[in-house]
């Protein structure tokens, strides 16, 4: 049987580069491992770490489609991070002016859990540990 480890990273490509570096790195604070643009591709590409585990890589190509998710759409659903309190986390993010949908409790886990939007409209979870 084939042994998986675990997630080596999630690709996000965005629309406007610099709104989305920022909203990673400065408001959801993910560190830089790397940024490198590739010219033959007129791209940029960072690659994002969480607690020192390569995690994201974000992408910028020129005129990317929308992302079809209302209502949801085959592929992606949502990018999830795990956090020690949930409401540290959304008091942080309402602070940058980010909706967030109230908190709600997993049906199955217990576990609180809410959502947001990244710039380009990709759900983002934040889940309690």
């Amino acid at each position: 049987m084939l042994k998986l480890n675990r997630v080596h990273h999630i690709a996000v490509i965005c629309s406007d580069y610099q709104k989305s570096k920022h909203f990673y790195t400065e408001i959801l604070g993910l560190k830089i491992v790397r940024e490198v643009y590739r010219k033959q591709r007129d791209s940029y590409k960072l690659d994002l770490e969480i607690a020192g585990q390569y995690q994201v890589e974000l992408f910028s190509f020129p005129d990317p489609p929308a992302r079809p998710s209302r209502p949801e759409a085959a592929g992606l659903r949502h990018l999830a991070f795990e956090v020690d309190n949930i409401d540290e986390a959304v008091f942080h993010i309402k602070e940058y002016g980010i909706a967030v949908e109230p908190i709600r409790v997993d049906e199955f886990t217990d576990k609180r859990y809410t959502f947001f939007a990244d710039p380009d409209g990709l759900p983002i979870e934040f889940v309690e540990l």
